[in-house]
Parts: structure tokens; sequence; C-alpha cells
């Protein structure tokens, strides 16, 4: 069993990856400065408050919890909209918070590390469904911010023998099916969760950004992926980097895409009640299509996403929302 430091293990998937590494039997530390996350969803971990890139905290943490068999990086700002607004701080807290990280992980010989990365990488790709082969060209700050610490981590393979997987995954969702932990942001800005503020009179409306977008009913498509599905894939890989095996850039996803309307319809029949609907221009930096084919992960690790059809995405986020808010 491996001794695990989980960064932005308080967040929405770093805790359902911390989950999962506990139920396997790994031991975990868990960084995170609690911006986003939340101290409840660290389950009980040994929790350090501090940003990732604050060597000297780290320093310590690792005096105090180390020394660690591997690191799994969730720690980062997510949303394409606002990195579009402020590109600056998305590239300061993504990419010169993880340089600084990263300099301490090879300083203290630690050599398996794990990146949470993106399908933001891949901007607007020429093809659908996209494989590792597709040429990594972002159109927003976000996505261009996790590439450059893939980059990183390729670099750091070459110089210092570095063991690392970066998980570029599609749009994660839902919750833990046992009802222990789930998606906590404050403002919510993801789709499902939104939606089912807006059925269960939480918020005003739900906001349908782009309704001409080139696709059958001209709304954005995406691959969702189960939190839980995700979580496992993140288990599955630090094994193997601790086995002696590189893996590099790797998809997690469905190969199934799903339009907005779509998943507006799907919470509309779990829960069996309205979604109000306010239609609002495309935002920028938000690609038309996003499907992605995941074979080449399945095939080395023999992952398959279990939980992560649309209804069974519906019925775990609507459970712990429902449990989070109190709801009747």
């Amino acid at each position: 069993m491996a001794h695990l430091l989980v960064t932005g293990g308080a967040g929405y998937i770093g805790s359902h990856a911390l989950l999962a590494l506990r139920r396997a039997g790994h031991r975990a530390v868990v960084l995170d400065d609690l911006c986003a996350g939340r101290s409840e969803l660290a389950q009980g971990a040994p929790l350090v408050r501090a940003r990732v890139g604050d060597r000297e905290r780290v320093r310590a943490l690792f005096d105090e919890h180390g020394p660690f068999d591997a690191v799994l990086h969730f720690a980062a700002f997510l949303s394409v909209p606002e990195s579009m607004a402020d590109p600056l701080r998305y590239y300061e807290n993504n990419v010169a918070q993880s340089a600084a990280l990263l300099e301490v992980v090879i300083e203290r010989g630690v050599r398996d590390f794990v990146l949470s990365s993106t399908s933001a990488v891949y901007g607007h790709p020429e093809r659908q469904p996209i494989d590792e082969s597709t040429p990594a060209l972002p159109i927003n700050p976000y996505g261009a911010s996790k590439l450059m610490v893939e980059r990183m981590l390729a670099d750091l393979e070459r110089s210092h023998s570095l063991r690392w997987a970066a998980l570029r995954y599609f749009n994660a969702c839902g919750a833990d099916p046992s009802g222990e932990i789930g998606e906590c942001h404050e403002p919510e800005t993801h789709l499902i969760p939104v939606c089912l503020e807006a059925a269960a009179g939480l918020r005003r409306n739900l906001e349908l950004y782009g309704t001409d977008y080139d696709t059958p009913d001209g709304t954005c498509i995406r691959d969702y992926v189960h939190v839980s599905d995700l979580a496992d894939a993140h288990r599955r890989a630090v094994e193997r980097l601790l086995e002696g095996h590189c893996l590099g850039a790797r998809n997690l996803a469905t190969g199934r895409g799903h339009s907005n309307r779509e998943v507006l319809r799907a919470v509309e029949r779990v829960l069996g009640r309205p979604v109000p609907v306010r239609e609002c221009p495309r935002r920028p930096g938000d690609p038309p299509e996003l499907v992605a084919d995941a074979t080449r992960f399945r095939r080395e690790l023999g992952w398959e996403p279990r939980h992560s059809d649309l209804d069974t995405v519906v019925e775990t986020a609507w459970a712990w929302l429902r449990k989070w808010k109190g709801l009747g």
C-alpha cells in the first residue's frame, strides 16, 4: 500500500479520488488551500491548508508527513469563462504554482506523479471522437495552462526519470453512489448541478449558453464521465506508475456525447419536474463538440466507466444535492 500526497483533495474530483484510494488501502495526506474545497471532503485524512506553490509549506509537509511514494495533483482553477476573462490568474495558479510543487517533488525524490488534466487541451479538434494523437491546440487559457503542466512533466521525464500520467478527462459529473461526498461548488457552474438547482427552485433558471451551434439540436455536445469512474481511473493510474511504468497523456471518457438539451431532458426525466430555462448567447472559448476515444487507457489498465450513463449520473447528483442542501 502506498503513501500518497493528494493536492486539491478537498475539492470535487480530488475528494472522490481520495475516497477511491483509501478504499483500496492506500494512505493519503491532502494539500488544499480550501479556496474552492471544503475541509469535510478530506474525509478525516491529514489536511494541510496551503497553496501548492508555497515551497516552504510544502517542504514542511514532506518533513512532517513524508516520504511520499507518489503525488496526485488536482489543485487548479477550472472555469473556461473565468480563464478567458482573467488569463494571468490562471497561468499563475495552474502553471507557476504547479512548477513550484514539482520543484519540491523532484527535490524530495518522488518519481511518480498523476496530473488531473482536461479535454480543453484539444481546443477545436478537427475530428471526433478525439484520441491522444489529436493535436493539442487549446483555445482558452484554462486548457493552455493544463497543457503547459503536461509539457513540464514530459520534460521532467527526460531530465529526472519522472514517471507521470496526465489524465485528460471530459465532463466530470455525478456524485459518490454511497452518498458520502459530492459536488460542493458555490456558486455552482457545472451544467448538471445547475439544472438540478433550477429544477429544485434554488435558482431562478438554467442559463443555456449557445443554441446555434452546428450540432443536431444547436447546443454544445460533451462526453460526461461519472466522477467515481474518474476516481477509479486515478487509482489505476497511480498504481501503474508505482509498478514502474510511465503512461503520459491519456483520455478518460465514455466515447458518447450528450448535448446540453439532452442533459436538460435527462434531469426532467429523473426528477419528474420541469427545468426553467433562459437561452443565452454563446460563451467565448466553448467548442461545439468534445467527445473522446479512451480506448488506450481502457486497454492498458482495464478501466471501464461503470456509472456514466446519463440517468445514473443525474440520480447520484440529485441524491447528493438533496442531502447537502437538506431538500425534501
